[in-house]
């Protein structure tokens, strides 16, 4: 295990220890940005597998036609931000089957391990053959809501973790060593806290989705993470980048287009689809709930 600067660094250090030049690393879309700007500082080519609507799961055929033997990682998050799906044990096990067939390496990215809402959460790396080619990470942020601590971890095969460790060390060298024993200490707490947690958010995630509802908005549920994705197009916004621009001012509410999440040519997509986020105090998703009854003034 090698501790580093947020989820974040652990990402950078991966990416940056393992791939270069001429390599080519596969996300699914829409990524976290992180991973775009690491893969272009890498100085490699970025492929990505689209989710598809409704459950936003990939095409198993096209994750296939993705991964070559030019592809140097499959960089995995699970549960998903931003759309907070969480992936099939299919879809596991194929990646894996895919990273043995073209010997390359899987960046598991799961940071929301404990925010899952009625199933459990199943790393790659305890999956049959997952463990030997898989950088696991995790981060203090997400599941303690530590998020300005910035103390995040890898962990996986010594080799692997080795190689993130040597590029660590001339990134920050150590990371958060004062908070680092409460952490420890945080994670040998008892399995109900962490399902006190996610059923908190479970709860205000309904708030906020049965307000959008009833303002005519459908909304994709997320089985996991703290965000939930609606889509707009009802409203008369065929870009939700518009309605995006809009909310702060009108409603005092923050959304962001699926949109920025992606690929310049596959915005169209997903363009009508907006992100919010649910991991606040009841009584400002309740306030917020209130105020997203108004966004049928705003439909067009």
């Amino acid at each position: 295990m090698v501790v580093t600067t947020g989820a974040t660094e652990a990402i950078a250090a991966a990416i940056l220890a393992f791939v270069g030049p001429g390599d080519e690393v596969v996300t699914f879309e829409p990524y976290y940005d992180s991973y775009a700007a690491m893969i272009g500082l890498a100085n490699a080519k970025h492929n990505v597998v689209q989710l598809e609507l409704p459950d936003f799961q990939p095409d198993l055929a096209k994750l296939r036609a993705a991964v070559t033997d030019n592809t140097r990682m499959i960089i995995l998050n699970n549960p998903h931000n931003p759309t907070g799906s969480v992936f099939g044990d299919d879809v596991l096990n194929e990646i894996i089957a895919l990273a043995h067939k073209h010997d390359c390496i899987i960046l598991s990215d799961e940071v929301y391990e404990h925010l899952t809402f009625g199933l459990s959460h199943v790393p790659v790396s305890t999956l049959p053959d997952g463990f030997e080619r898989t950088i696991t990470i995790s981060s203090a942020g997400k599941s303690f809501s530590f998020t300005g601590w910035k103390v995040g971890w890898a962990t996986g095969p010594e080799k692997l973790i080795t190689g993130v460790r040597t590029v660590k060390q001339f990134l920050t060298y150590s990371s958060g060593p004062a908070f680092q024993p409460a952490v420890a200490q945080a994670l040998s707490l008892p399995d109900n806290f962490f399902q006190q947690f996610a059923a908190s958010l479970s709860h205000t995630c309904g708030l906020l989705a049965d307000s959008l509802e009833e303002s005519g908005i459908p909304v994709f549920r997320p089985r996991g993470t703290y965000f939930l994705v609606a889509d707009v197009s009802q409203l008369g916004y065929q870009d939700a980048t518009d309605l995006a621009r809009l909310l702060p001012e009108r409603l005092g509410v923050a959304a962001i287009p699926m949109s920025v999440f992606v690929h310049p040519e596959n915005r169209q997509a997903y363009s009508s689809l907006l992100r919010f986020a649910f991991c606040k105090k009841e009584s400002v998703i309740i306030e917020a709930a209130h105020r997203l009854r108004g966004l049928s003034e705003l439909a067009r």
